[in-house]
């Protein structure tokens, strides 16, 4: 489980490193549709992060309730037998 987590923050890493090196450069750009991909880029660089966020905060609940259910069903088990 380690092993995907670390994969999923370097991809992470990796998404939010371009959309700020692509915020930079239509930022810099001069062509009629450089404010329109300024605009997404901007709005990519607030909404990635939160998402990401909550997919995280997702994951860590289910993965406690998932826990949570184990040990109910061991303790079922231990004492049905």
């Amino acid at each position: 489980m380690k092993k995907i987590r670390r994969i999923t923050a370097i991809l992470g890493i990796v998404l939010l490193v371009g959309i700020y090196a692509s915020t930079m450069v239509f930022a810099l750009m001069d062509s009629p549709m450089a404010g329109r991909l300024l605009m997404a880029s901007v709005f990519c660089t607030v909404a990635v992060p939160v998402i990401l966020y909550g997919m995280m905060l997702v994951a860590k609940n289910l993965e406690q309730k998932g826990e949570e259910m184990r040990r109910e069903a061991e303790e079922e088990e231990n004492g049905l037998s």
